[in-house]
């Protein structure tokens, strides 16, 4: 489980997070949402220690991730918006071994759990590829697969689906719903919600740093219309 306390945090002095208490249980699959600038990448990003509040605190398994970041960012794995800014190693393969070969598993383990990512992914027969020869879709499944490998209990993807094509994000949206069947626990954060909404357990939209609307989306719907943002 993921929670956050009354969650502050400010940039040069504005509060980006304002009072954010929330709690996202295991297996369960969360659309964030909310206008640019609301706090939705400030708020995953505090999930697994990449940002600390100023005020309030986050706890992962009801550990507070300041006490043991290792924990946190195994259990929480996080894909950034742009994957081609965060890849390490020149191959597939290579890039999706990193995490768990920083974990000190065995030569083994770490070989069954590129596999099995990468398999999850559909990308198992690109292992030797490079990166850099990859479609924007592949880029983003090899992503995908390097944080499947830390095998978390949480995957927390920052607008996964931006600047793909429509069959690149049906087959992103196709991987996240067996992923969240097998009981991964998903988090997308995103303005935009023609992928996610009918994958949604839950919907939790922000303003202006703070919750406007949390709830299953069928509930949520009318508030959501009311920051401005589309409903499918």
């Amino acid at each position: 489980m993921i929670a956050t306390r009354n969650l502050v945090h400010r940039f040069d002095g504005t509060a980006a997070l304002d009072g954010v208490s929330l709690s996202i249980p295991d297996g369960q699959f969360v659309v964030l949402t909310g206008p640019n600038g609301s706090g939705k990448t400030t708020l995953v990003r505090h999930f697994n220690g990449l940002l600390a509040p100023d005020e309030g605190e986050v706890l992962v398994d009801d550990v507070p991730v300041a006490d043991d970041l290792v924990a946190a960012r195994t259990r929480v794995a996080m894909v950034f918006q742009h994957p081609r800014d965060t890849f390490v190693a020149a191959t597939v393969g290579g890039d999706v071994a990193f995490g768990p070969e920083n974990l000190g598993l065995s030569h083994g383990e770490i070989d069954r759990r590129v596999e099995t990512a990468l398999s999850a992914v559909g990308m198992a027969e690109r292992r030797d590829d490079r990166i850099d020869a990859l479609s924007g879709g592949q880029q983003q499944r090899v992503a995908i697969a390097g944080a499947l490998a830390m095998e978390p209990n949480h995957l927390v993807l920052d607008e996964p689906f931006t600047g793909l094509d429509a069959r690149a994000r049906e087959s992103v949206v196709a991987h996240l719903e067996r992923l969240s069947d097998a009981g991964t626990g998903v988090v997308v954060v995103t303005h935009d919600l023609r992928d996610a909404w009918s994958l949604a357990d839950r919907v939790v939209a922000l303003s202006d740093g703070r919750v406007a609307a949390d709830g299953p989306p069928g509930e949520v719907e009318a508030g959501l219309a009311e920051l401005g943002v589309r409903v499918p």
